[in-house]
């Protein structure tokens, strides 16, 4: 899968597009479902309980944002001309 995720072209804008809407409910959830659901290992469990975000592997698939059961992720498109390029064939 990795060496898949290696082929994707990504147009970084500079600013992240994901984010979480309150830190201190991070700290407390207790399954890290972002973390897990996450098909490009965007979402990183941290030792802060804050996951560390690393924008620039997202697929924009927003599984993140359905997987949170606290929903506490902000997700967002990336600005035009930006994210992924997807090709189809």
């Amino acid at each position: 899968m990795e060496d898949r995720l290696y082929t994707v072209k990504y147009n970084d804008p500079g600013d992240s597009h994901l984010d979480v809407k309150v830190s201190d409910i991070c700290v407390q959830c207790d399954s890290y479902d972002c973390v897990r659901v996450c098909p490009a290992n965007v979402w990183r469990e941290s030792e802060e309980g804050v996951p560390h975000i690393a924008y620039e592997n997202c697929l924009e698939c927003s599984s993140c944002r359905y997987a949170c059961s606290h929903d506490n992720v902000v997700w967002t498109y990336p600005e035009t001309g930006a994210g992924v390029t997807f090709k189809h064939g």
